[in-house]
């Protein structure tokens, strides 16, 4: 409680493309190792990039989605290092002006929304993979990934904990994939995280020593990384110690992080333009066009769903958290389910079979049609709610049977005929004088209990509606 903890992110996403970012080699995954180089991509002497114009325009629809500035003038830069797997000895990146300006993307935290400042996003290229261990003393090159486009998102120092820093990593997921500029696909390496963590004494204003956990690729492991480095860092501190400015990975086997070299700095890397390169010119008509493509955004959704549908900001920004969730949602209100009713499905019944599984939204075997027809059998009282989840549950085992005749089979079917509900309710009150007597004088519970013994004589088919109001009338005579 006397730390504060500082946060920023910088996030690696793999733009989807079909080519690289300066050359025609093919972006697919999962080939033979070095199937996929080209005399660009492989650095051979005397060969000249051509930038991708699909990563640009990919670039240009992030920047309209967060609101930031699009810099209509941006350059790229060398970046000089030495890795095996970087072919040329330089990554292109840009520095100076990168083509994605200063933004802001909001996470809801605890029913509150926090608006986490994008500083900048850029284009660069990636490098290779190096595989060690393949063989006793060696490690293998793969150069298929070298030159694959990416967008470099980075944030201001906006996080203060685990919990923010996943929040929003999953938004800035979410709307890479809800715009269409990258697949998302963690495991493949789409979407990696680099996060920079320090600590610093309550309420002061000098920031402490950062260190950057490299690729992180899983939302767990961010969450599990942040919590072992700040603890780390806090006891390393009250112990005398101090802490280095360096890069450090996590191993999801043992939960620690570790050092791994130095942090280098930007004139490390000796950055100056490429000369083999014009700067990127963004005219008026690119951004107009780019803009008319872009679908409707989460944001603008959510206020259509406020007000056109009646949800709470809550409910709309849950429904909204993934493009795929939205379809589904959208699909059911055509089908005419009721918009409060399908959202409560979604995010509780849906969503919990769904994490149960691992599984996304579209491997869901209770399709959008289905879940509607459930919904609308309970708002023309056909079953209860109670009843609807188990007629979800044989649907999630068996999505090809019909809604209406498992209502009939599992002998669902609610009593809502009044004639038949008012006898139930006259028997039960027949038998019951005691609780009759004790809600009379004021006890509220025996109202319940009477409801209860209703139900049960009607084996859950009774409307519980219909059950109360009946009961209330009699009760009141």
């Amino acid at each position: 409680m006397d730390w504060d903890i500082v946060i920023g992110i910088e996030t690696h996403v793999q733009l989807k493309t079909k080519t690289k970012q300066f050359s025609g080699a093919s972006t697919s995954f999962g080939n033979e190792p070095n199937s996929q180089g080209c005399l660009v991509s492989l650095a051979y002497p005397g060969v000249l990039p051509v930038l991708n114009q699909e990563a640009v325009n990919c670039a240009i629809k992030f920047g309209l989605s967060i609101d930031a500035i699009i810099n209509r003038k941006s350059i790229f830069a060398r970046k000089n290092y030495f890795y095996p797997d970087l072919p040329k000895g330089y990554q292109i990146s840009q520095f100076e002006l990168p083509i994605v300006g200063e933004g802001k993307l909001s996470i809801l935290i605890d029913n509150h929304t926090k608006d986490v400042r994008i500083l900048r996003a850029h284009l660069e290229e990636d490098a290779g993979k190096s595989s060690h261990g393949l063989s006793h003393g060696k490690s293998g090159i793969d150069l298929n990934r070298a030159g694959t486009p990416l967008l470099e998102i980075v944030t201001e120092p906006d996080m203060s904990s685990a919990e923010e820093a996943v929040a929003y990593a999953k938004k800035l997921h979410d709307l890479v994939q809800w715009i269409g500029i990258c697949d998302g696909n963690m495991q493949e390496g789409n979407f990696r995280c680099d996060v920079n963590v320090s600590v610093k004494k309550k309420g002061s204003d000098v920031l402490g020593t950062r260190r950057e956990i490299k690729n992180l690729n899983s939302f767990k492991y961010i969450k599990q990384a942040i919590d072992y480095e700040v603890n780390w860092q806090i006891e390393t501190i009250e112990d005398g110690g101090l802490i280095e400015q360096s890069t450090i990975l996590f191993n999801p086997d043992t939960g620690e992080t570790k050092a791994m070299r130095s942090k280098e700095e930007a004139n490390d890397y000796r950055y100056f333009p490429d000369p083999d390169l014009l700067p990127l010119i963004v005219t008026e008509e690119d951004m107009l066009i780019i803009k008319d493509s872009l679908p409707e955004l989460p944001s603008e959704m959510q206020s259509r769903f406020v007000k056109d549908l009646g949800l709470s900001m809550y409910d709309a920004t849950e429904i909204t958290s993934n493009k795929d969730v939205a379809d589904y949602f959208i699909g059911m209100i055509n089908k005419g389910a009721s918009a409060k009713l399908s959202v409560n499905w979604i995010v509780v019944n849906l969503f919990s079979r769904l994490n149960d599984g691992e599984m996304s939204i579209l491997d869901s075997p209770v399709t959008f049609e289905k879940l509607a027809e459930l919904i609308l059998k309970i708002e023309d009282q056909t079953i209860s709610n109670n009843a609807a989840k188990k007629v979800f549950e044989v649907l999630w085992k068996n999505p090809e049977e019909s809604v209406e005749e498992l209502i009939e089979k599992m002998g669902l079917k609610q009593i809502s005929d009044s004639s038949e509900v008012e006898g139930l309710v006259d028997q039960i009150l027949d038998s019951n004088a005691n609780m009759i007597d004790e809600f009379k004088s004021g006890k509220e519970k025996a109202f319940n209990a009477l409801v209860g013994q209703v139900m049960k004589a009607s084996k859950g088919k009774a409307n519980p509606s219909q059950v109360n109001e009946i009961l209330k009338k009699k009760l009141s005579n």
